[in-house]
Parts: structure tokens; sequence; C-alpha cells
């Protein structure tokens, strides 16, 4: 499998939002991972889809949004007339019916389509909606905020997903490269990683470690 690092927005300095894109995309990232947040379904509110229209002026990088938010379907076309390349829904906030359909119509679009899964959440959950996504973000924190401790109980959730699920299975939450290895080990192949990249003084090598961890 060909690991991807996709950091995440979430912990960049929005001052200058944009030479940070940059600094990633020079640094060797495969993805840009934006988490939007509502403050309902999650506690925090980050940004909507004129970030994404700015992101994807100046990035040629894949943009993977990632909506932590009640009523997504609400949403899905402003996202995806921003420039999205993936998306994905919560079950907890989106039902299996629902993201089959979002699923369906969104491929039409030439867009991939990920459902994720917070902590505490059963796999059992996905059994419906498995052989609709591309992928499978699961969150190894409680989503909300950035720079959270990895909860190290989820590896055991990730090598069971990799044995019934053969597509795409990131991971969102306290990645650096302590975990990481353990993460790929499971059957991850996205890492998602926010302050471990942005806080580094050297980025490519952070990202290089997560990916040859």
């Amino acid at each position: 499998m060909k690991i991807k690092i996709a950091p995440s927005i979430l912990s960049a300095d929005f001052g200058c939002l944009a030479d940070e894109v940059k600094k990633i995309e020079r640094a060797g990232a495969d993805l840009i991972h934006i988490d939007v947040m509502d403050g309902h379904f999650v506690p925090n509110i980050t940004i909507g889809p004129v970030v994404v229209k700015y992101l994807k002026k100046y990035s040629s990088l894949p943009l993977d949004v990632h909506l932590m938010i009640e009523n997504a379907g609400r949403f899905v076309e402003p996202f995806v007339s921003a420039g999205s390349d993936m998306i994905t829904f919560h079950i907890e906030a989106m039902g299996a019916a629902a993201i089959k359909k979002q699923a369906a119509a969104l491929r039409k679009k030439g867009v991939r389509v990920g459902v994720s899964l917070n902590p505490t959440t059963p796999l059992s959950k996905l059994k419906n909606v498995l052989g609709t996504v591309d992928f499978v973000l699961v969150m190894t924190v409680n989503p909300g905020f950035g720079g959270q401790q990895f909860i190290p109980g989820v590896i055991a959730k990730i090598k069971s997903l990799r044995g019934i699920f053969d597509g795409g299975i990131s991971v969102d939450g306290g990645v650096n490269n302590t975990v990481a290895g353990k993460l790929l080990h499971a059957g991850a192949d996205i890492l998602v990683s926010g302050s471990y990249i942005f806080g580094a003084k050297d980025t490519k090598r952070a990202i290089d470690l997560l990916r040859n961890a």
C-alpha cells in the first residue's frame, strides 16, 4: 500500500494559511485534511466552503474535507462546488442510508467518499456502508480540538477494520512518529496529522518519519 500523509490545517497558522499549505506541499504531503466543525456535533467551530475555495486556488493537492457537523447533507454541494476532492461523513451524525445516497451522487461528480467513526463507536455501525465508501476515517481522539493525546485502544479497531475492508483506512488524532508505525502495521494507509507536522522545525523530516514509520 502507498502510505499517504494528510496534514490537518486545524493546526496551521491561519494568519498565513496559503504559505502554510505551500510549505507542506513542498515537504511531500499527499493530501490536505480540512476539519469542518459546527459547534453542535463537536464543541468547536472552524471553517466553511470559502476556505476550501481559496485552498483550491493555492494548492494542487487533493482536499480531504472532514464534515464534523450536523445536517451534513445540506452542506455537501457548497463544499463540492468549492473544490473538495474527498468528503467524509460521520456515521454518528448521518444514518447509513443517507451516507449511501450521498456516496452515489458524489461518485458521479468524481468525489471520493469516506465515513468516519469516533473512538467509542463500534465497527458494527459501519456494516451497511462499507460497500459504498472509498475509505474509512477512524478517529483516534475524541473529535473537536487539535493537539489531543492519541487513544491507543483504537489500534485494535483499525486491525479489525482492515480484516473486513479493502478500501483506504485513514486515522486522525494524536498521530506522530511514535504511534505511526503501530497504525500502519494495523492496516492504516492514510495518516492525518496536525500539530506534529505544523509544529515541526523540519516539516519534510516530520512527514518522512510518518511515512516510513
